[in-house]
């Protein structure tokens, strides 16, 4: 088993002090002790660097930051399972979460653990800790279609607010009934009152997560246009947004339902719901330009980005209490010598534990002595 020992655990809590890995992607076996702080993991590419935080991004709700079904989590060549543990040293004591999945007749099965008892659900893991991440995928965010800015706002809204991805799942499944009722039973009025209450209800409470996700977003980042990154102007666009932004819940959720029985013969003919919180866009400006993110350059767009997870990261500490881990992965290789410097600093000052990927160890020279510096090549993690 490969083992990184670093130096006693010190600086912010809660944070990881051993990461295990078993059969996970390129990691046959690994035991890595971690001090607080940041945390530079660099080495070639294909090392498995973003395999080391994927893992991490495993303890939050979710399909982890590749967003990758979780049989292709497992190391090829392995059993077809795998495992995660962490040790998570915090104000209270240390506490032990795992993850991962193991056969079950016939059929691979999520399997999670507290202090190494089988829990039913990740929702607990919340109670613990919570995880928000950068990663060169999300590059091209603001000129790519409306559902992958949605994607980016509900994980926003997850890490927040746990229950949010068991609402968006809900959603979908009511969505995809209500479909099916079309196509199988025709415009049956009592299976399509049913359905549709239920599509109401759940997309007032989706679009109200967002709205309120957003307004606190926002607060944070209007109390901090200090910053070396252009702060971004955030709005959800669509008509049911626009109805939870101005209407109580209650009603709101009525006059979604009357606008879905209205709707029925072109839903119908569309084969799809054509109103609802599924098809709202995430709109971002850059707030120093009043332009939109997208018209931005594309080095602009990264600092955009780069701002909004730290101030995501802030409003997660400040409405959890709990300082989540941040994991940036080759983020500082695509930003300016002063912004490079200026982020460090950034993540330097917070109270998190954080996780920095790259290919080029000299893009890190400014952390040298402030960082625990490891050096990731196949298979094995080493203090560098």
């Amino acid at each position: 088993m490969t083992e990184a020992r670093i130096s006693p655990l010190q600086g912010p809590l809660p944070a990881i002090q051993r990461l295990v890995l078993a059969d996970f992607r390129s990691y046959a076996a690994l035991d890595l002790r971690l001090d607080a702080g940041l945390v530079v993991l660099a080495g070639e590419n294909g090392a498995g660097k973003t395999n080391l935080i994927e893992a991490i991004s495993l303890l939050a709700p979710g399909r982890g930051l590749r967003r990758a079904d979780l049989a292709e989590c497992a190391r090829i060549g392995g059993s077809g399972a795998f495992a995660i543990s962490v040790d998570v040293a915090t104000k209270d004591g240390v506490i032990q979460l795992g993850t991962g999945i193991e056969p079950q007749n016939d059929a691979m099965l999520r399997r999670y653990r507290l202090n190494r008892e089988p829990i039913a659900s990740i929702r607990r893991f919340a109670d613990c800790v919570r995880v928000v991440w950068l990663t060169p995928a999300i590059n091209g965010l603001f000129a790519g279609p409306a559902s992958e800015r949605r994607r980016f706002l509900d994980r926003l809204v997850l890490a927040l607010d746990a229950e949010h991805g068991g609402r968006v799942n809900a959603l979908e499944r009511a969505l995809r009934n209500r479909n099916r009722i079309f196509e199988e039973r025709g415009a049956n009025d009592r299976w399509l009152d049913a359905a549709e209450r239920e599509v109401a209800e759940l997309g007032i409470a989706v679009a109200a997560a967002r709205q309120q996700a957003i307004a606190h977003l926002a607060a944070v980042i209007a109390a901090a246009k200090d910053s070396p990154f252009p702060f971004a102007e955030l709005s959800v666009k669509g008509e049911i947004d626009d109805l939870v932004a101005s209407r109580p819940a209650l009603e709101a959720e009525e006059i979604y339902r009357q606008l879905l029985r209205d709707n029925r013969a072109r839903d119908a003919a569309a084969g799809r719901t054509l109103v609802g919180p599924h098809t709202s866009d995430l709109l971002v400006r850059h707030g120093l330009k009043q332009a939109e993110a997208a018209r931005s350059s594309t080095g602009e767009q990264k600092a955009l980005l780069v701002g909004l997870i730290l101030a995501h990261a802030r409003l997660v500490a400040d409405l959890s209490g709990i300082a989540p881990f941040i994991l940036l992965d080759e983020v500082a290789a695509h930003l300016d010598a002063a912004r490079r410097a200026a982020l460090y600093e950034r993540l330097l000052a917070l109270d998190s534990q954080v996780f920095l990927t790259g290919t080029d160890r000299t893009v890190f020279a400014a952390l040298e002595g402030r960082a625990t510096m490891l050096k990731v090549v196949p298979g094995k993690v080493l203090k560098d």
